[in-house]
């Protein structure tokens, strides 16, 4: 069980960005990086995507979360902090895991940019054929 001196840890993953999460009992401030959720993520999109697996689990307004992330993109980054909270979750309340599971939170998305071929422009697009 979280509470104020013993927080719940997890690590979240998602393209190249990796993050660590720390859930105790509050109010439901999200520090992400030493700053708020609304200075980190500007896009409203990527505020709902962190806040997603807390409204499954019913726990908004319920913890204090302080989050660690590194790598990828802000995209990445706030799928990674999804990740991280929805496994924290599923360690706090076992039983919250079959929802969670269920919305496709607790699996990690392996999808990573594809590497550049070489003799190729880019991953799988050619260079322009001329026959003359």
């Amino acid at each position: 069980m979280a509470t104020k001196t013993n927080p719940i840890h997890a690590v979240g993953k998602r393209k190249t960005a990796i993050a660590r999460v720390w859930m105790k009992q509050g109010e439901g401030k999200i520090i992400i990086n030493k700053r708020t959720m609304a200075d980190y993520f500007i896009r409203p999109t990527s505020r709902m995507m962190v806040e997603h697996a807390l409204e499954i689990a019913g726990a908004t307004n319920m913890y204090d979360i302080t989050v660690n992330v590194r790598g990828g993109g802000l995209t990445g980054q706030a799928g990674a902090i999804r990740h991280a909270l929805s496994r924290a979750l599923a360690l706090l309340d076992p039983e919250k895991r079959k929802d969670l599971k269920a919305a496709g939170l607790i699996t990690r998305d392996a999808r990573k940019k594809e590497r550049k071929k070489y003799g190729l422009a880019s991953a799988r697009r050619r260079f322009q054929f001329s026959k003359r």
